[in-house]
């Protein structure tokens, strides 16, 4: 290891205490990205550029309490995504206690980035009461040099019944913006999408906001854009190992109707979530699943008239 200079900025994993004394993991890079991780729930809850701005909503009226889930940033959905099952809506691992995994199995491909860190989550007692299967979810959460956030999940069954097991999952992650009625979405242009259990086709050139929206958009492209006018800013949410893709937005009455959100907050936020639901994974003892999201936030100069969004979705 060579020796540097105490003036050069080094990669940084430290863990640390958050909101109500709950651990959090805070990740930084060289030219001053940073991201937090909760081991409550596994969550991301900070995602900043190296300007310092956040890139996450995280509502103001978020509980940072057990059992309540963390409102924003990035929970993890799983065994179930949503109500689409027995168990409680989003299944239970957003509102778990994850450990900090010191020896995880290797990743397949290296990655540059340093500043990362590895979590485990096994099932507890109650768990297997209301979910009858042992498992082991690796999550790896990295920051690369450049600023882009990603995230690993790993899903293996553990069972020595020998018993399958299936499960649905999304990263909901809560992006935030500038203002709901100057974004759109590309990608999900002339695809299927279920709404209500219905399915139906999209018909716009791109999706824009003027009202509730919460779709789950079915065989959908590796790359999807969210443009943000007003803040001549694009998310890029790349994606591998999970087909569909969730929008959603509570508007105005939903928004009033909870608890833990703001309620002019959904004017400053839109989840694009990669997902596995209109098909559940299905596990055979000893088998692993893997599914990864990586983010990138780069400038985008739309109001100019430069559609630079289409070569992001088309290009590297």
């Amino acid at each position: 290891m060579t020796s540097s200079t105490s003036s050069e900025k080094q990669p940084l994993v430290e863990l640390t205490k958050g909101v109500n004394g709950l651990e959090k993991v805070l990740l930084r890079e060289v030219r001053g990205s940073s991201a937090e991780v909760y081991l409550y729930g596994g969550q991301v809850t900070s995602w900043k550029n190296d300007h310092g701005e956040e890139l996450l909503f995280v509502s103001s009226k978020a509980i940072f309490k057990p059992p309540k889930a963390i409102r924003g940033g990035i929970p993890i959905c799983f065994p179930q995504f949503a109500n689409r099952g027995s168990l409680e809506p989003h299944g239970f691992a957003r509102n778990r206690f994850w450990s900090i995994d010191k020896d995880p199995p290797p990743f397949p491909a290296a990655t540059s980035s340093r500043a990362f860190v590895d979590l485990i989550l096994k099932p507890c007692e109650e768990d297997l009461k209301i979910w009858p299967h042992s498992f082991e979810f690796r999550l790896r959460v990295a920051l690369s040099p450049g600023g882009d956030l990603m995230l690993t999940s790993r899903i293996r069954n553990t069972n020595t019944d020998g018993k399958p097991f299936s499960f649905t999952f999304a990263y909901h992650t809560y992006f935030s913006v500038s203002d709901i009625s100057e974004v759109r979405v590309e990608g999900l242009e002339t695809l299927d999408y279920l709404e209500n259990k219905e399915r139906f086709t999209e018909q716009g050139d791109a999706i824009t906001f003027e009202s509730e929206v919460d779709k789950i958009y079915l065989s959908t492209p590796t790359k999807i854009a969210i443009l943000d006018h007003e803040k001549k800013r694009t998310f890029v949410l790349r994606k591998d190992g999970l087909p569909d893709a969730v929008v959603w937005n509570p508007w105005d009455k939903k928004a009033k109707a909870m608890a833990d959100f703001g309620d002019e907050e959904y004017k400053h936020m839109l989840c694009v979530e990669a997902a596995a639901v209109e098909k559940p994974i299905t596990l055979k003892p000893g088998e692993e699943w893997r599914g990864r999201q990586e983010l990138s936030a780069v400038p985008s100069s739309y109001c100019s008239g430069q559609l630079d969004p289409k070569r992001v979705l088309l290009g590297s």
